[in-house]
């Protein structure tokens, strides 16, 4: 399996990325990114739930329409509704900040002062270049400063950023910067291998590339830390 590597430490400090030096609908075809923050528009919580449904199947009506789709179907004739509530509801939930998990810390009664790493969490997430799918894996690490996190919640914050208009760099970003403001810690690593349907599915059409971006800071810096681990994720590399 081919793997793209993505060094986010480079592309972070590297500010000659600049929107006004290339056509956007490169930028979109080469998958760059802008920022660590899902751009928003500032009125993005004015419309209610229901609010955004109405509009989204509406407009998803007209573009069905412009397809030639029959919507007097009986198959087709609900999808706009169906699709809009899953945008708002399900896929994209993670634009809401209404949504954020409730990260409740816990003392670290155990004194336990050592790495803890959550490997192998699934998520589902979508480009958002062109709206199809990312999906993969993701593994999080930190050492306690003194407070220590419930393991499920480390999949709800992973979740949680997975689920809007996504490019792989900012989720490993969103995801490391999360964990360390919650925690009240820099020593924090994050690895995201994932697949893209934008690659797969069009464009390259490229089948078997997988994407890996990775964050590492504080103690996870050394190289010591590093290959601790990669030894619990099995890997024999690094990333």
């Amino acid at each position: 399996m081919k793997q793209k590597e993505i060094l986010l430490s480079s592309l972070l400090k590297d500010k000659s990325i600049s929107l006004s030096q290339q056509n956007a609908d490169e930028i979109g075809n080469d998958h760059l990114f802008t920022g660590a923050e899902t751009p928003m528009k500032k009125d993005a919580f004015v419309l209610s739930e229901e609010e955004k449904i109405k509009k989204i199947a509406a407009n998803f009506t007209e573009i069905m329409d412009t397809l030639g789709l029959d919507l007097n179907d009986d198959s087709l004739k609900g999808t706009p509704l169906r699709v809009a509530k899953m945008y708002v509801k399900e896929i994209f939930s993670g634009l809401d900040p209404n949504q954020k998990p409730d990260a409740a810390l816990f003392e670290n009664n155990y004194k336990y002062d050592q790495m803890l790493v959550e490997k192998d969490i699934s998520f589902y997430s979508n480009c958002e270049h062109h709206f199809v799918p990312i999906f993969g894996k993701a593994h999080v690490a930190y050492i306690s400063s003194g407070k220590v996190i419930g393991l499920s919640k480390l999949n709800r914050i992973v979740q949680y950023f997975a689920k809007r208009p996504q490019v792989q760099e900012r989720l490993t970003v969103q995801i490391a910067q999360e964990l360390q403001q919650v925690l009240n810690t820099k020593d924090v690593a994050v690895i995201i291998d994932a697949r893209h349907l934008c690659v797969s599915s069009r464009g390259v059409q490229d089948q078997n590339s997988a994407t890996v971006t990775s964050f590492y800071d504080g103690k996870f810096k050394e190289e010591v830390t590093k290959k601790e681990l990669f030894s619990y994720l099995g890997m024999k590399t690094e990333y």
